[in-house]
């Protein structure tokens, strides 16, 4: 009888492959935050202090959630929460794109992943037309900046290089991508949107099959 050839063993997989196990630890632990119905204020600290932490490291998002697109800045939803109390989006801004002037009408979180953005607040004049509201800031890789009808809803953001995508993280106090909101034109009233995402699938954040496995 013929013994069969021994099987190759399976190459040995590093711990915590895939990389996405620093946004799956950021879902669990905003998860956890909301969970002890914090005011808003606390959200906006101890959840811009999570953020920083996710976005402190550049190692974690997928690449078909950093891709740019040639025309359009794109928008790539991350996760949604099951009950749409908070959705984490990546912006991804190709060379000198940015957004029209915009609300939100819920909190948002802003955590720069790589290269950079401004950031210009916008408030309304008496007649209703937006108009700078101070300088812009630039959220260079690490910063964390906050938006919110309390605070201040209205931007609009931009990529800071001419030659090079940034990306940052987006945390919103609901499914961002159904929210009924409103673009501000310089010339015109505002207008109605819903922003949707770019994507039609999602990261895998909970298989854990390949995390620690070892050859035997």
């Amino acid at each position: 009888m013929t013994v069969p050839a021994a099987l190759p063993l399976p190459a040995p997989v590093p711990a915590e492959t895939p990389a996405i196990a620093p946004l799956r630890d950021f879902v669990v632990a905003f998860g956890t935050l909301l969970d002890q119905s914090p005011d808003e204020a606390r959200i906006r600290e101890e959840g811009s202090a999570l953020l920083a932490r996710l976005v402190a490291r550049d190692d974690w998002l997928p690449e078909a959630f950093a891709a740019p697109h040639p025309t359009y800045y794109q928008q790539y939803l991350l996760h949604a929460d099951s009950t749409e109390r908070f959705s984490i989006v990546s912006f991804v801004w190709g060379p000198g794109q940015k957004t029209p002037i915009h609300d939100h009408t819920v909190w948002g979180l802003i955590g720069m992943l790589r290269g950079a953005e401004y950031n210009q607040p916008f408030a309304l004049d008496a007649a209703g037309r937006p108009v700078p509201s101070g300088d812009p800031d630039r959220l260079e890789p690490g910063a964390v900046a906050a938006v919110s009808p309390t605070i201040g809803d209205l931007h609009r953001v931009s990529n800071a290089f001419d030659d090079r995508v940034s990306i940052s993280i987006h945390v919103y106090g609901a499914n961002i991508g159904g929210v009924h909101r409103h673009t501000y034109p310089e010339d015109g009233p505002r207008k109605p949107f819903v922003s949707g995402y770019s994507n039609t699938t999602l990261p895998n954040l909970w298989d854990r099959s390949k995390e620690g496995r070892r050859s035997a």
